[in-house]
């Protein structure tokens, strides 16, 4: 008969995941080599190819100097077409309709500057309670802008009372009694703290049809769920990269706008070298002629040595495809929360992420009953070598990513949980 540790072993044999792409970092304590990596929804781990194909690109600035904008093996002067298409894919759009630029919350305001069009009783932004502070920081400062005071004009949906996470429901209920006050929805796909994946198609339907525009935080979404942005008539989103794309700390992001946008003369925009068509960006005219494409929404030339990264990380995605990432993402995150349930029946832990598989991505969150999120992450990092990421106060998430954790992975983390936290019985 085997035992817990064996079992998890056995699953790695039969079901691998895609671990050997990546590069683990070792462990600083416990027992094994290597940490049990569970944070990849805050900073995914660095894929082997990253560094050669850096290393690449930066050789052809040695070699060619300003001559690489056209003449290095990856051109710099179209280098963002090498991530639309893969970028498109992973979002289920149209090439047309995305772009890799930026960061999120940049990209998130210079698409409300297009968006966010307040204007008699439709003046408000709709965004969930446990949005990232970002997010609120950004659509409070847009309403600021625009003359409006944010504590009225922002809206915070909560859950109701007693629950962790905001219901469906509840978002059409109020778009059915409110949303010819709402301007703009913008709600997070997956929900950073909780893990909750929203029902992105019925909510963007149901603000579509009160009138509002609807826009889609997809930081924790990208790459860890399949999307149909183009399909489910989203009309704008905007992503990073950094967690689930495995691209590097502060990388760049992603932006979607509907083609049925593209084009459009009285949709504001920001724009600047890279917002004109490129056959007369050398053209050096003062009057831009932008495309109508999301390209138009761009601003500045791209950073290569950044999109490199970006590019790596695509092409992975695109060789292994979201649909069988959903899947062993669906079969390790029921696993991990198989064992969770056993260490949470008689510790103060709760996982407050929803039950249902199709709620939620790779994650699940465990509130702590007592004590610190930062100290109990702390422990685990230096007692037994797994990595989890902490939310103040009472939050851990962990994050069974599918390209690299182990089912070994996610018994270590119930392991550690078991031996750290107290029994209460």
């Amino acid at each position: 008969m085997h035992t817990p540790e064996e079992d998890a072993r056995a699953r790695d044999a039969a079901d691998p995941g895609h671990r050997h792409l990546f590069l683990v970092p070792p462990a600083e304590g416990g027992r094994y080599p290597e940490v049990a990596y569970l944070a990849g929804n805050s900073l995914g781990l660095q894929p082997r190819a990253t560094r050669e194909e850096l290393l690449a690109d930066l050789d052809a600035w040695r070699r060619l100097g300003v001559e690489g904008h056209l003449e290095a093996e990856r051109p710099w002067l179209p280098y963002h077409e090498l991530l639309t298409a893969p970028a498109a894919r992973l979002v289920g759009a149209r090439p047309a309709e995305t772009v890799v630029m930026n960061s999120l919350t940049v990209n998130l305001h210079l698409l409300m500057v297009s968006f966010y069009r307040p204007a008699g009783e439709r003046t408000r932004i709709v965004i969930e309670d446990s949005a990232f502070p970002s997010d609120s920081y950004a659509v409070r400062s847009q309403a600021r802008f625009h003359g409006l005071d944010p504590d009225t004009a922002v809206i915070r949906l909560t859950p109701r009372p007693g629950e962790d996470t905001l219901r469906t429901q509840d978002v059409l209920d109020f778009l059915a009694t409110e949303g010819h006050t709402v301007a703009l929805l913008l709600l997070g796909g997956v929900n950073y703290l909780t893990g909750e994946l929203m029902d992105i198609p019925a909510i963007t339907a149901a603000g579509r049809a009160a009138g509002a525009v609807v826009g889609w935080d997809l930081a924790h979404a990208a790459g860890n769920v399949p999307l149909a942005l183009h399909d489910w008539d989203v009309d704008f989103a905007a992503w990073c990269s950094y967690k689930y794309l495995n691209s590097g700390p502060g990388a760049l992001g992603g932006v979607f706008v509907h083609e049925r946008h593209l084009g459009d003369p009285a949709l504001p925009r920001f724009e600047g070298w890279w917002s004109t068509e490129a056959a007369s960006r050398f053209e050096m005219t003062p009057v831009s002629r932008p495309p109508a494409t999301v390209e138009a929404w761009q601003i500045s030339n791209p950073p290569i040595f950044a999109m490199g990264p970006v590019r790596t990380s695509l092409e992975l995605f695109d060789s292994v495809g979201m649909p069988a990432l959903r899947e062993r993402s669906l079969r390790l995150t029921g696993y991990l929360e198989g064992l969770l349930d056993e260490v949470t029946a008689d510790r103060p832990l709760t996982v407050v992420t929803p039950r249902e598989p199709a709620r939620r991505g790779c994650q699940l969150s465990v509130r702590i009953g007592a004590g610190s999120a930062n100290e109990l992450t702390k422990r685990l990092r230096h007692e037994h070598g797994v990595i989890a990421d902490a939310r103040e106060p009472d939050i851990v998430r962990f994050a069974p990513v599918p390209l690299y954790s182990t089912y070994h992975d996610c018994w270590r983390v119930a392991d550690a949980l078991a031996a750290t936290v107290e029994a209460t019985r």
